[in-house]
This record gives C-alpha cells, sequence and structure tokens, in this order.
C-alpha cells in the first residue's frame, strides 16, 4: 500500500468514528487519495457522500448540513483556487458557530518549492476564521504514523465541536504520489493501522457544555430577544416568568402567550418603546437584521443580558450587564400589566399590517412572505436569504411556533444561500422551504447543479425577483436626493431569465403571476423546484412607509 492511500483510509476511518456521518466532497487530482477512500466509506454504508464540482457551493452545503444537524461535517477539496473558494463559508460557519472540518489537499513542499501548478500558500489560509489549524505530515513509509494521524482527527473534531462554541476547523494535507491505490495492493503496510476496538475514536474527549454558566435576569420590566439560537427555549422561559418576547425572524419557532410576533414593528414606533423601555434585555444570539433592536441594545439605561453570545458580542453601548451559557430563574416577579400593554400593542400592530398588505396588489415582496408563511405546513424548515426576505418573514408574517427557521446570519451575506438550504433540506425530517431574493439566487445559481448520481433534497425555492438589489431601496441609498446613481450602482438590474436558467439545470420552474397560482405552487410537492414571484421594486419604499405609519397609529390608539 502506498502512504498517501495509507493515510487516506486511516483518516476517513477516524472521521467515521468521530461520528462525522456527512462528508462533502470536490473533484481533483490532488485529493484522490481522500476521494477514493470516501467512496469506498460510503459504498459501505459508513458514511452519506455529497459531491459537488463547485467549491464555494459545496462549502455552504456542508454549512447547511451541519447547522441543522449541530454535528461537524467535512468538507473536502484540492490544491489551489479550490481551497479559497471555500472561504466565504468558512467566514460563515466561523460567525454562525457551525461546526465544519474544512480538509485541503495540498502538494508537498518540495513541488511547492519548484512552482508546480495548483500552488497557493495554503498555511493558515483562512486566518483566524477558524478554531484549530494544522497542516499534516506527508505521509511516509515508516511505521508510527497510525497513530498521529487519528490523534490530529480527534484535535480537529475536538476543536470543531468546540470546547465553548462549534466553528470550523482547517486541516492541510499534502499527498506525494502515486495518488490512486496500487494496481496490487493488497493492504500491507509497516503497522497496524486499525483503530481502537468496538469502533470508539482515538482520543475520548469531554461532553463540552455539560455545566453552563446562567445569567440571572432581575428586573419586573424586561424584554425577550430571540435571533437564531434557542427560540423554543426563549419562548418557554418567556411564558413561564411573563416577559414578553420578540425575535428577529417575527412569528416563527415563537410559542405561547408572551409572544410578540409584532415585535420589529413595536421597537421603531418612537411613542410606543418611549413608554415601554425595558429594564433589562435578555438577548439570545446576535441580532443582525434591525435597527431599532440595535437601538434598544444601545440604550445606556438598558442593563443588556446576553445568552450563548457568539465572539463579537451584541453590545452596541458596551452595556452588558451578564453573559452566560443559559438564562436563570429571575430574582423578581414581572410586571402583569407590563405583558398585558406590549400584547394589546401586539395585536394593533397586527391587525394593522394584515389591513394594509390586504389592500395592496399582487405582489409584493412582504404579501408574498405573509403568504408563504401562512401556507408553511407543519414541522416545515424555512431557510431565508439575506436583505429582504429576512426583514419581510419578520415584518408580515405570523405566529407559527410550528416552523424551522435557517438563516446565514453570521456574516450576513449572501454567498452559498441556495447550497445552504439544500444542505439543511438534505437532513430536516418535513417539508422543506426557501424564500430568497433573485440576486441571492443568481449568486449561488449554481447550487442547483446536482449530478445524476446525487440526491436531490424535498425543497421548494421561493424566489422573488425584483431585477435588482431591492433592499438599497429601503435604505439611504434608495432616498430621492440619490435617484440619479440608484439603479446603476445600488438598483443593478439584471433581467435574468431564471426559468431558462434553470432547465439549463434541469430544475422545475414556475413562474406565479396571481395570488391563486402561488397557493397552488406551494403544496408539498417531491424533488427539488423554484417557484418565481416577479415584484416592482419601486413600491417598496412607498409600502413600508404607509406600514409604519398604519402601526403607529394603530398602536397609539390601542
Amino acid at each position: 500500500m502506498n502512504p498517501s492511500t495509507a493515510q487516506a483510509r486511516v483518516i476517513v476511518d477516524e472521521l467515521v468514528r468521530n461520528t462525522v456521518s456527512h462528508v462533502v466532497l470536490c473533484p481533483g487530482s490532488r485529493n484522490a487519495p481522500l476521494s477514493i477512500a470516501l467512496y469506498d466509506a460510503a459504498a459501505a454504508g459508513k458514511l452519506q457522500l455529497h459531491v459537488r464540482i463547485d467549491e464555494r457551493g459545496a462549502a455552504f452545503l456542508a454549512l447547511g448540513i451541519a447547522a441543522r444537524t449541530g454535528r461537524p461535517v467535512a468538507v473536502l477539496c484540492t490544491s489551489g483556487t479550490a481551497a479559497a473558494n471555500f472561504h466565504p463559508a468558512v467566514l460563515e460557519a466561523d460567525r454562525a458557530g457551525v461546526p465544519l472540518i474544512v480538509m485541503t489537499a495540498d502538494r508537498p513542499p518540495e513541488l511547492r518549492a519548484a512552482g508546480a501548478s495548483q500552488v497557493i500558500d495554503q498555511h493558515q489560509l483562512y486566518g483566524d476564521a477558524v478554531r484549530y489549524f494544522d497542516e499534516l505530515a506527508v505521509a511516509e513509509r515508516r511505521a508510527g504514523q497510525n497513530s498521529y494521524w487519528r490523534s490530529q482527527i480527534c484535535r480537529a473534531w475536538n476543536a470543531a465541536y468546540g470546547e465553548w462554541r462549534c466553528g470550523p476547523v482547517h486541516l492541510n494535507i499534502p499527498f506525494r504520489e502515486p495518488l490512486v491505490p496500487d494496481l496490487d495492493d493488497d493492504g500491507e503496510w509497516y503497522e497496524s493501522l486499525d483503530g481502537r476496538p468496538d469502533g470508539s475514536r482515538w482520543t475520548e474527549l469531554p461532553d463540552f457544555g455539560a455545566l453552563p454558566s446562567f445569567v440571572v435576569p432581575s428586573a419586573r420590566h424586561g424584554l425577550v430577544i430571540a435571533c437564531d439560537t434557542g427560540v423554543q427555549a426563549a419562548s418557554e422561559w418567556a411564558e413561564q416568568h411573563g416577559w414578553p418576547v420578540v425575535s428577529e425572524t417575527g412569528g416563527l419557532g415563537l410559542s405561547g402567550g408572551t409572544a410578540i410576533s409584532s415585535g420589529a414593528w413595536l421597537l421603531g414606533v418612537e411613542e410606543f418603546i418611549s413608554r415601554h423601555k425595558p429594564e433589562q434585555v435578555l438577548c439570545l444570539g446576535r441580532p443582525t437584521v434591525f435597527r431599532q433592536i440595535q437601538k434598544v441594545l444601545s440604550d445606556a439605561s438598558v442593563e443588556v443580558l446576553l445568552v450563548r453570545p457568539d465572539s463579537d458580542w451584541p453590545a452596541p453601548a458596551h452595556n452588558v450587564r451578564q453573559v452566560g451559557q443559559w438564562f436563570d430563574e429571575p430574582t423578581k416577579p414581572a410586571d402583569p400589566e407590563w405583558l398585558a400593554s406590549w400584547r394589546r400593542a401586539d395585536a394593533a400592530a397586527g391587525s394593522a399590517v394584515s389591513s394594509v398588505l390586504a389592500a395592496e396588489p399582487w405582489p409584493s415582496g412582504l404579501r408574498v412572505a405573509s403568504e408563504l408563511v401562512d401556507a408553511l405546513p407543519a414541522d416545515s424548515l424555512l431557510v431565508v436569504g439575506s436583505s429582504n426576505p429576512t426583514r419581510d418573514v419578520a415584518l408580515a408574517g405570523r405566529l407559527r411556533p410550528d416552523v424551522l427557521v435557517h438563516r446565514n446570519r453570521g456574516v450576513a451575506g449572501i454567498d452559498g444561500t441556495v447550497s445552504t438550504a439544500i444542505g439543511a433540506a438534505y437532513v430536516h425530517r418535513g417539508p422543506s422551504y426557501a424564500l430568497l431574493g433573485d440576486l441571492t439566487f443568481l449568486h449561488d445559481a449554481s447550487g442547483l447543479l446536482t449530478g445524476p448520481a446525487e440526491q436531490r433534497p424535498d425543497l421548494t425555492i421561493v424566489v422573488c425577483n425584483d431585477d435588482g438589489g431591492g433592499i438599497f431601496s429601503l435604505l439611504e441609498q434608495g432616498a430621492p436626493e440619490h435617484s440619479a446613481s440608484f439603479e446603476r450602482v445600488f438598483g443593478t438590474p439584471h433581467g435574468a431569465d431564471l426559468g431558462a436558467l434553470c432547465a439549463g439545470y434541469r430544475v422545475p420552474h414556475v413562474v406565479a403571476e396571481t395570488l391563486t397560482e402561488f397557493r397552488a405552487a406551494l403544496q408539498p410537492a417531491p424533488g427539488l423546484r423554484v417557484v418565481e414571484v416577479r415584484v416592482d421594486r419601486s413600491r417598496h419604499r412607498d409600502l413600508h412607509a404607509r406600514l409604519r405609519s398604519a402601526v403607529s397609529t394603530a398602536v397609539s390608539a390601542a
């Protein structure tokens, strides 16, 4: 057996022993030893192998699987720019706390020094975005390496799963030729290549987080803000202790009598928030979408308690009082009238939004989001793209405690969202949907490319197509005084034919021109499909202004 084959077989075996059950592979020559070992392991039923030809999409596919399973997923490529294309997903995994084991094949040192093809400096390629980096020594024909290879895989898994927080790790693995098994390979090596008995991992690791730290709320007038972590747990805690709870995803995932589905609207009503300023905010995760939430957190008179934050604490006023992994019992009972007032305002705001949207001509981005949230079957997964979709579902969706949401909000980019949605749908046990903008969809259109030997999940991708950067029409750039430059550098119309693009990838596509057609297109169906809704983005700014006015009036009256 040649050294590269021996090393690759041991690495794959130890990955399996460390509970890695999904691996995403990109084809290449230098990573051939691992590719063949992974194929053999998948054929033996030891893991699920996903093959993609686009490294950026492959890494986001792995991220989607890891985000939904909560377990490390490995992704592998060859050397050179292939490894660089993993970088966006590595950054997202870092900020979002998603466990990825990134494996990049490389040339051995003597070929790097000779200026060989497909050579870049892959040493610590992803900088401090990874929890752990190691370059394995080049495999050699000598004893004593089995334990080294297995130990390093355990170290990587341990770092990805997180002593304090999950995240990506990077293993750079140089291979010397030959890169494929010998024709007369009889399995002989200089030592036993077996792992520990009974399939256990080489190094047993502790169960991190068994003894979490707690924050202790102590206010009668408190508010819970739930982001992408612990929304259900936040709802249960708030219900038990009488604190209103709002979420960055609106009503999706929230439950109970203290859930405030119109929270994003209410926090933007100056008159309301001036009378309902919380003494303490219990914040789970890191809010990244709404400025009105950031404004509450930046009020120096509000104490902030952070639960399960990432490395970038959401502390715009640097006024964080406590940080912990979980929340404890409050030291004071909540004021029941405080909650009652929030609920009255929530009902008024929700009614106002529904009335305005019902009178609005079909379609608008907010109406598409509202109809989609209403139509989702129980126990659905909804992957929400950045920019307008993540705002629309929060502003227009009703309470749906039976819906699971995923958003790539680590660095809040539009990269790889199609691939993320497909990865998440692979492992979700139930119907899966995605709501994306047209630029997000086009940015990762190659994520639709799935070879005939690869599994396609049951996933409906809804594309709200406003022919460009509709989000900018709601920001400062969209103000009338900037109209001269807006279309060219912010609106960026593309005129792309999404139906033709989907046809090229052999993915079913339909344009829902009427509300009736849209509702019919959302009925659960097997396979991967795209539902396009064409929206006029010139109406975005006016519609949001009318909604803000209607909500403010209704809340004041309530």
